[in-house]
């Protein structure tokens, strides 16, 4: 069964005895997978920061030639990577890279489960698109998909993410916990929690609030989505694919977009580095999954932090936009992590659907 959560509905075909690492290479070519040269140039004009490179000295680190490296520098500079020099006199980096690069996420999150497999993609269709098909294709537990910019990016209920250019974090990763798929919701409220406690590491001043059961707002308007999608048996889950798209240096939005979204850019007034907040998402989302398969009680307290971070879960008037649309007060998650709305004919429990404030409220 794959399914996005909390919306299990669709079953998936079972998967071909094509070999994993053959599959794995072969979606990752489709999808046009960033070469790996130049994360290894980047990462040698870091350790030489301060002096000059020659061409010869890059191309016997990254195993290639002079003129491949002069190639490879030329496509650096358009992806804007500040670069001074040419073949004659070296290369020397003017500014650190703001990519998501494996070379610069590495070495920050070394020791986590997302430390060894980083995957980065210049342009990609939706990262929980290829990390899902990754996944049936043996792709190991941890394993981090991130793409500069998305042409597919996809939402909850299939809406579209807007993805600008190197301008947020697109960003999906495989687990394979020991949970029965009546369990998972819990999971993507965890990564919830673990992208707040990652803002508020950075910035702690700005006031960030979880909208269940997958969005994070800053005043009133949107800046993080999460789409949680698995694969599961009846009792037990082959593999769940968490994927968060957060704005992070966005100017503006498209007109449509304008008043219900924004970014960490624009709420600060400030650029951020997108690799500290990769990396710090990355470390929490690590700490909440460790917790969560090692902890008897984590699910419990997973539930009772996200209520006190969010503003909708208790006392609020809201509106849900499911099965024709009904209105009521929140009270609360149940045991499972599904909202509870007190309405004029009882206790209803929201499985999906919209949650919005009721006009007037």
């Amino acid at each position: 069964m794959t399914a996005s959560v909390p919306h299990n509905s669709t079953i998936a075909k079972a998967s071909s005895t094509r070999s994993p690492r053959t599959r794995i290479d072969a979606l990752h070519t489709a999808e046009d997978q960033t070469d790996i040269r130049l994360g290894r140039i980047i990462r040698v004009l870091m350790d030489y920061s301060t002096t000059v490179v020659s061409g010869t000295k890059l191309a016997q680190e990254i195993g290639s030639t002079r003129s491949e490296v002069w190639r490879l520098v030329q496509q650096l500079r358009t992806l804007g990577v500040e670069i001074a020099g040419h073949p004659s006199s070296g290369y020397q980096l003017t500014a650190a890279p703001d990519l998501l690069l494996p070379e610069m996420l590495e070495p920050l999150v070394r020791g986590t489960v997302f430390g060894e497999h980083i995957h980065h993609y210049y342009r990609a269709g939706s990262t929980n698109t290829i990390a899902m098909e990754a996944a049936a294709a043996g792709a190991p537990e941890g394993s981090v998909f991130l793409a500069e910019q998305q042409t597919a990016g996809r939402g909850r209920g299939n809406n579209q993410w807007h993805s600008a250019e190197s301008a947020g974090i697109y960003c999906s990763v495989i687990v394979r916990p020991a949970l029965p798929p009546s369990e998972v919701l819990v999971l993507s409220l965890a990564a919830g929690l673990a992208v707040h406690a990652a803002v508020r590491e950075i910035d702690s001043k700005l006031m960030v609030d979880l909208k269940w059961p997958n969005d994070l707002l800053i005043e009133g308007k949107k800046f993080c989505g999460i789409l949680t999608e698995m694969n599961a048996e009846a009792t037990r889950v082959r593999h769940i694919v968490i994927g968060v798209g957060i704005n992070v240096n966005q100017a503006e939005f498209p007109a449509e977009l304008r008043h219900s979204a924004t970014s960490l850019r624009i709420e600060t007034g400030s650029e951020w580095s997108r690799v500290d907040v990769c990396a710090a998402l990355l470390k929490s989302l690590d700490r909440e999954y460790k917790s969560l398969i090692a902890n008897r009680d984590a699910p419990s307290e997973i539930l009772q932090r996200f209520e006190e971070q969010s503003s909708m879960i208790r006392g609020k008037a809201v509106r849900i936009e499911e099965n024709g649309g009904f209105e009521g007060v929140t009270e609360g998650l149940d045991s499972r992590g599904f909202l509870q709305v007190r309405t004029r004919d009882g206790l209803r429990i929201v499985y999906s659907g919209t949650v919005r404030l009721a006009t007037g409220h």
